[in-house]
């Protein structure tokens, strides 16, 4: 261990002493992350790796949820008023809120009206000048939340002012402002880029007006960000961060215990004990308001079958999976949303394993000899998956017990995310980290009817009655009568199986000790913004 050790360290040393003009004194912290990003535009993707490129270290949005809870906070918008009907929401915005810059943009300007309308518009409109930039690329959570059928218009009121008039009320539209792909980004620094011919440039060498600037990404390696010394919530108290991008847990643990990194995403649980007693590791835990699942596609046979769903729901042994995948990290999964999150219905009884049950409904189904059907594995460790190919292995095994054989496939994790928007896949590892604090932040940004076009749902099952249920739970005020309707949607999602619900786990964040005011979020983010390193 030793050697690899020093390896390892030497790399670190290496990566950091290649970063022109980083002085001996200034502060850097190393995040180990466990996967590459899916690119630097949050209004691009619905999922991505803790690195949370593009969204936590340079962006901010009109409003944001205080690290560590769902409580809604004040940020590029210093104020905001709702209409009595609900119908027009109105910000007045932060004054004196500088852009980052880069060798290709200085900002002439701070922060103003047209840059909040600039950021909504290239995502609602296909006609804006912006909407087409990026080859490939589709605005997927705007679309699987729906936005374009809430909001009417955005309206700059003057220049620190903007309004949302929306076409019928919407409960959770200002959590649904907290969320990543509603970062605000710069129109002045768009129109420039389209001037010089670079106009490709916005979504790779992107600025925002966060904590941190981008410096420089190295596919799969590395990621570095500075501080913002104008930055308007107060300068980080860190100079330099970086995301060394370590996919083995095990690596990851091992640059922790060296001091080759300060804060570790997604350990193994395996691993846990042995940092609980590590004198220099401090262990963060709280339960997560995420979900791990198996989604069957529905547009494909033979899980057009709701017998068939309910069969391999039934052929799962989830305790063995809890026991030998979660070792302790998890709770089983009986519904969508985990039970620290309000609507949840207790009532709902799990699927019990029962393979004798599973081969008589296979039988009704018209497969008395079971079928060959692939399952995509997930490739990477998630916060709602420490391990997905030995999960995969004991999925495997138990539908083999019924007849189904399956092949277990994976792909690279950029690639695995942009197969399932397509509906190529039929069974598929996949899960969820909430991003608001709201139930609509699952029912319909995970199995909504919208959400099978911006590939959010992944089952591509779209159900009628349980789509007018919760698209009223989004007009309705009281939180009491939304709870009724979300719980009446989970009796349909138990009935329907269009997922096998596995885990809900307990989030673990170890962290040196020498990490200063780092906080868990209730989110599966990584906020730094407030940390500091003890000298």
């Amino acid at each position: 261990m030793k050697n690899g050790r020093w390896i390892v360290k030497a790399g670190l040393l290496a990566l950091l002493g290649a970063s022109a003009g980083m002085a001996m004194a200034a502060k850097t912290l190393v995040f180990c992350s466990e996967g590459s990003p899916e690119g630097f535009n949050p209004q691009f993707f619905t999922t991505g790796t803790t690195a949370d490129a593009g969204s936590v270290p340079m962006y901010n949005r009109l409003v944001e949820m205080e690290t560590g809870t769902t409580k809604v906070t004040p940020a590029l918008a210093e104020s905001w008023d709702i209409s009595p009907d609900g119908l027009v929401y109105t910000f007045k915005l932060r004054k004196g809120v500088k852009f980052h810059s880069n060798a290709r943009f200085k900002p002439s300007r701070d922060l103003n009206a047209d840059d909040v309308i600039y950021s909504y518009n290239r995502m609602a409109d296909p006609n804006h000048p912006f909407h087409k930039t990026s080859p490939n690329q589709t605005f997927a959570y705007f679309e699987d939340t729906g936005m374009a059928g809430i909001v009417d218009k955005i309206e700059k009121v003057d220049d620190m002012t903007v309004r949302f008039k929306l076409k019928h009320p919407e409960a959770p539209f200002i959590a649904t402002l907290t969320m990543d792909f509603m970062s605000i980004q710069s129109a002045e620094y768009a129109e420039k880029m389209k001037a010089a011919g670079t106009v490709d440039v916005i979504d790779r060498e992107v600025i925002g007006t966060g904590a941190f600037q981008f410096v420089s990404y190295q596919k799969d390696a590395i990621i570095r960000y500075k501080a913002f010394d104008q930055y308007w919530d107060g300068r980080p108290k860190i100079d330099n961060l970086i995301y060394s991008i370590t996919p083995d847990a095990s690596v990851r643990f091992a640059k922790l215990k060296a001091g080759e990194c300060h804060v570790m995403a997604l350990p193994k649980p395996a691993d846990v004990a042995m940092m609980r007693n590590d004198p220099n590791i401090k262990l963060l835990e709280q339960p997560g308001l995420n979900i791990g699942y198996v989604s069957f596609n529905v547009e494909k046979k033979p899980f057009d079958s709701k017998q068939v769903r309910q069969a391999l729901n039934m052929a799962v042994d989830k305790a063995s999976i809890l026991k030998s995948v979660f070792q302790g990290s998890g709770q089983a999964a009986k519904n969508i949303i985990p039970p620290t999150l309000w609507s949840y219905n207790d009532k709902i009884k799990d699927y019990a394993y029962d393979p004798a049950k599973a081969k008589e409904l296979l039988v009704k189904a018209g497969y008395p000899n079971g079928f060959d059907i692939d399952l995509w594995y997930l490739p990477v460790s998630r916060p709602y998956n420490p391990d997905g190919k030995r999960m995969a292995e004991l999925i495997q095994a138990d539908w083999a017990k019924v007849g189904v054989r399956a092949k277990l496939v994976t792909f690279e994790w950029t690639e695995y995310k942009k197969r399932s928007k397509t509906g190529e896949q039929s069974a598929f590892m996949f899960g969820w980290s909430g991003d608001n604090g709201d139930p609509d932040n699952f029912f319909a940004a995970l199995l909504g009817c919208e959400a099978v076009k911006g590939g959010g749902n992944t089952a591509r099952w779209c159900n009628k009655e349980y789509e007018e249920l919760i698209q009223k739970a989004k007009v309705v005020s009281k939180q009491e009568d939304r709870a009724k309707l979300y719980e009446k949607a989970q009796e349909i999602l138990h009935e329907e199986a269009p997922w096998i619900d596995i885990a809900h786990s307990i989030r673990v964040t170890p962290v040196r000790k020498e990490v200063i005011g780092f906080k868990m979020d209730s989110t599966a983010h990584h906020y730094f913004k407030k940390v500091d390193l003890a000298k």
